[in-house]
C-alpha cells in the first residue's frame, strides 16, 4: 500500500435501532450508516471508497472506533446527551457541510428545529428544501442529529434511516412519547 493512501477502518455495531456501520479515518468518524445489514453496509462502504479513494479495513477493535462505539452505546443507554467525537467532514462540502455543522453545534439533545429555521440560521432563509437535501446527504447521522430537524407544521419530515427510526431517536431523547408496545 502506498503511504499516501487513506485508510478507513470500519465495523458494524448493534444498537437499539438496528446494526450501525461506523467508519473512521485518522481525522475522525467519517460515516455512520443505519440498518447496516450486508447489502446496505456494502453500498455505504462502496460510496466511502469511491468518494475518498480509501482502502477499507474491517477493524472491530480499531482504536479509531473505540470512542465512537463507546459513545453510541452510552447514547442509546440514555447516559450521553452530547457526542464529543473527532469528525472527518470530507464526505460533505459547501452548503450541506455548513448546514450540518450548524445542526451539530446548535440543536442540542431533546430539542428540534424546522427545516426553514435551520436555513435561516445559516443565512439562507428561503432554502428549506436545500436543508432537506443536506439532511438526506448527512454522512454522520445521530452524531450530527438530522433526526432533530422536523417540518414546521409539526410533521416528522423525511429521514434517511426511515421515519420509524427517526421516531425512535426522538422518543429516546424525550421529544416524542415512547411507544406503548
Amino acid at each position: 500500500m502506498e503511504s499516501n493512501e487513506q485508510v478507513v477502518e470500519w465495523s458494524v455495531v448493534p444498537s437499539d435501532i438496528g446494526p450501525l456501520l461506523l467508519a473512521a479515518t485518522r481525522a475522525g468518524l467519517v460515516t455512520v450508516a443505519f440498518h447496516a445489514r450486508p447489502a446496505v453496509r456494502d453500498k455505504a462502504l462502496g460510496q466511502v471508497r469511491t468518494r475518498l479513494g480509501a482502502e477499507l479495513v474491517e477493524a472491530p477493535d480499531s482504536p479509531l472506533l473505540a470512542e465512537p462505539v463507546r459513545q453510541f452505546a452510552a447514547y442509546f443507554a440514555g447516559d450521553l446527551r452530547e457526542f464529543s467525537l473527532a469528525l472527518d467532514w470530507s464526505l460533505s462540502s459547501g452548503f450541506h457541510r455548513e448546514v450540518l455543522r450548524e445542526l451539530a453545534s446548535g440543536v442540542p439533545y431533546g430539542t428540534v428545529v424546522g427545516y426553514g429555521d435551520l436555513a435561516s440560521r445559516v443565512g439562507q432563509p428561503g432554502a428549506a428544501q436545500a436543508v432537506g437535501a443536506a439532511m438526506g446527504s448527512n454522512p454522520l447521522p445521530v452524531v450530527v442529529p438530522c433526526h432533530r430537524v422536523v417540518e414546521s407544521g409539526g410533521g416528522l419530515g423525511g429521514f434517511g434511516g426511515g421515519v420509524e427510526t427517526k421516531r425512535q431517536l426522538l422518543a429516546l431523547e424525550g421529544i416524542l412519547p415512547q411507544p406503548l408496545f
